[in-house]
């Protein structure tokens, strides 16, 4: 039996989710629980199984064993009425390309037999939303930017308690990347977000928690500070203002320096211990008469951490 306890704080509940395809074990016994109101991420390189967890999840594939439950529902019995309080972006949505946004979101919210009275109030939102309002061209003139930003908002027709996003910048320039990137930050709290995706400074910028997926299996998940804290290694910065060949000398003879990188006036070291670095390497400083400019602890990157959490698994 599972540890996951069924709660009403909890948006999303995964346990020993397993997809098999013939020799290939696509997600191998999953177990997530994602919290309502928070913006999830859920994070691994290309093949990692993060699409056939979706797939399964939105009730597009079936699972070999394992379940899953959503708002409460079981995914196996419930999907229909799952799916009416859900909304997904697919890394590319499908869109029709001879109606405008306006046709298209109202077309949407047709199929969800919202009132046409406050449909097209929604509909109006929703544009300003995605900065598409009044724009006449038809979707199929759009930059990706514009399909992903409709693509986005199509998938908030229904007023979703549940957001799946997959891969939503993954093909977008800087740009295009910002601004969803802007729109999925805007929703935090007031819908539950599960974002997947590979890329890693997306997910720093936006989730407030992190599953790290790879070959199918969960590596970790945590609050983005817990992660932090739990694989950050010490690393300080020094930038000085005289020649520093002697004290980087002295650095290298002792065991609790675990790395040091050069860069014109700047040392980067990594040290075994946070508190005994900022103790001694202040002491070295003055032993050996190196005139400092700036001394600061640098927090570890999240694509760091997955490198890390990746090996040693």
């Amino acid at each position: 039996m599972s540890d996951i306890k069924n709660s009403s704080e909890n948006t999303i509940e995964i346990e020993g989710l397993t997809k098999k395809f013939k020799n290939l074990v696509a997600v191998d016994h999953l177990n997530l629980t994602v919290k309502k109101g928070s913006v999830f991420g859920f994070l691994g390189p290309n093949g990692a199984g993060k699409t056939t967890t979706l797939r399964l999840l939105m009730g597009l594939a079936r699972s070999t064993s394992g379940t899953a439950r959503i708002l409460g529902r079981d995914i196996h019995n419930n999907m229909l009425s799952i799916r009416k309080r859900i909304g997904y972006l697919p890394d590319v949505p499908a869109l029709y390309g001879w109606m405008t946004a306006k046709e298209y979101l109202t077309f949407v919210g047709e199929l969800f037999n919202i009132e046409q009275s406050e449909l097209d109030q929604r509909v109006g939102s929703l544009l300003e939303f995605a900065d598409l309002r009044g724009v006449k061209t038809k979707i199929g003139g759009y930059s990706r930017g514009m399909k992903q930003r409709l693509g986005l908002v199509q998938s908030l027709v229904n007023q979703p308690e549940v957001l799946f996003l997959d891969e939503p910048t993954s093909a977008l320039d800087p740009i295009g990347r910002k601004e969803v990137l802007d729109m999925i930050e805007s929703l935090a709290e007031e819908t539950t977000v599960f974002f997947s995706t590979h890329i890693l400074s997306d997910v720093e910028r936006v989730c407030d928690t992190v599953a790290i997926l790879n070959k199918g299996r969960l590596m970790t998940e945590s609050n983005l500070a817990e992660l932090k804290s739990r694989y950050a290694q010490p690393v300080f910065l020094m930038e000085f203002d005289s020649e520093y060949s002697a004290f980087k000398k002295r650095l290298q003879g002792f065991s609790w320096v675990l790395g040091i990188e050069q860069e014109a006036n700047k040392l980067k070291i990594r040290v075994d211990d946070a508190k005994f670095g900022q103790m001694e390497l202040p002491r070295l400083l003055a032993q050996t008469g190196v005139l400092l400019r700036s001394f600061e602890i640098i927090e570890p990157t999240l694509e760091e951490i997955f490198v890390q959490v990746v090996e040693e698994k």
